[in-house]
């Protein structure tokens, strides 16, 4: 895909991942970053302790997920987490999704060419984009402008990983680098041009 930023939304990601790179257990599980059981997940973050999550979210206009992220989240307990925050469900199944109680959700269908081009018709200047598989194909078309990877100190061992499959070699530049208490390591990186 070939568009400048000027066509499209800046695009960014905020996003955890064990030592060895997964986002998640095979079964989505993410029991091993947040300490508590699939089943009790809210969604929810302590405003004193979310690793700056809440700043970058005020500055985003929108979300952009796959499906299969979206069935993830959609099962965290409590208040719907986004707010009034439009959520771009990307999939092939609209007609089946299932909306959450207080979400603003925006299906989108197509390609990804088509998904960009729906952002830019609806206004959207910067948009999260979160789920390993919408991840690496907005880095593949060179549409990541900046990530944010949290790593807490775990290990494991097998599940669905944030990056490969993009093709050609993705030069990134670090912005910062920041350990927290419990050992947790956030890297903020621009994708280079």
């Amino acid at each position: 895909m070939t568009t400048t930023p000027a066509e499209r939304p800046r695009a960014s990601v905020f996003i955890a991942t064990s030592v060895d790179g997964f986002i998640a257990r095979p079964d989505d599980g993410l029991d091993w970053l947040t300490g508590q059981p699939d089943d009790e997940l809210t969604g929810e973050h302590d405003p004193d302790q979310d690793f700056g999550y809440g700043d970058f979210f005020a500055s985003v206009d929108a979300l952009l997920m796959g499906r299969g992220t979206y069935d993830v989240v959609s099962g965290f307990a409590g208040d719907w987490f986004y707010g009034e925050t439009p959520v771009y469900v990307w999939t092939s199944h609209p007609d089946d999704l299932a909306p959450r109680e207080g979400a603003v959700l925006r299906p989108v269908t197509g390609s990804l060419e088509e998904v960009v081009a729906r952002l830019v018709a609806d206004g959207i200047g910067h948009v999260y984009v979160d789920g390993g598989k919408v991840i690496r194909q907005f880095l593949a078309a060179g549409l990541i402008d900046r990530m944010t990877i949290s790593t807490p100190p775990v290990l494991i061992g097998e599940g669905i990983p944030l990056f490969g499959g993009t093709g050609d070699d993705i030069r990134l530049e670090l912005v910062s680098c920041e350990t927290f208490d419990g050992g947790m390591v956030q890297r903020v990186y621009d994708v280079v041009r």
